[in-house]
């Protein structure tokens, strides 16, 4: 809940529902997913993002506000997870056929580390998927911790910010987009043009006890250029 660009943005909502739940439900879709875990911050105001989760009847886990790899850590040894996949709580369109392709590969590849392209000639950013196992972020953190200040940002911050700035050091694969889904779109939530957009999208496609099918987007993105620039100067947050 702590976005400094748009504070509480996971909770604000889009006809009537936060923009939490709609990720959780679009989760849910996807076939390679065991276990849905809302891994957020013991502060008072992240109780909002635990009672979302609950109310969306998936599992909560609540740890540090700033060592978010410790807290990732703790995580997947409460709940057993031998492979983790990182969502982030701003990308309310998610995709998750997109999830379980970036899973399969994964475990096919035999890599330690996998994530989907969502740079130039990339996934739309919002589509961002990560999957590393649990010993690779047991490895991070005892590499982080031989870092000269390594309690400090943004290697705790970021969980997977060392693996990328360092992928060298891992078994490391980008998960390239097919042409259908290659765009240059912004379908996750940093500013209030990011959120304005999200919104017309649901209401322009959302059905009840149905999720929007991301080529769906894509299509309607593509037919108007005016809706698909709105949020275009929207600059991407550096870790």
């Amino acid at each position: 809940m702590g976005s400094s660009r748009l504070p509480g943005k996971v909770a604000k909502e889009i006809m009537g529902k936060p923009m939490l739940a709609y990720l959780i439900e679009r989760l849910k879709y996807a076939k390679e997913v065991d276990q849905i875990v809302i891994a957020t911050s013991d502060k008072e105001n992240d109780d909002r993002v635990a009672e979302i989760a609950k109310n969306e009847r998936v599992s909560v886990y609540r740890g540090s506000e700033d060592d978010v790899l410790s807290r990732y850590i703790e995580a997947a040894k409460e709940f057993q997870a031998d492979v983790i996949i990182r969502i982030t709580g701003d990308c309310p369109l998610i995709d998750p056929v997109t999830v379980d392709k970036a899973v399969v590969e994964f475990l096919n590849s035999k890599v330690e580390y996998l994530r989907i392209n969502v740079d130039d000639d990339g996934y739309p950013r919002g589509l961002d998927t990560e999957v590393f196992g649990f010993d690779t972020l047991l490895r991070v953190q005892e590499l982080v911790m031989k870092e000269e200040r390594s309690r400090d940002n943004p290697y705790r911050e970021h969980v997977t910010f060392y693996i990328n700035k360092y992928p060298e050091k891992f078994k490391y694969k980008v998960y390239q987009a097919s042409e259908k889904l290659k765009r240059n779109y912004r379908l996750c939530v940093d500013e209030e043009a990011d959120f304005n957009l999200i919104e017309e999208i649901y209401k322009r496609l959302y059905e009840e006890d149905k999720i929007i099918d991301i080529l769906d987007v894509i299509n309607l993105l593509d037919n108007n250029s005016n809706l698909a620039q709105s949020n275009a100067h929207v600059e991407q947050k550096k870790a």
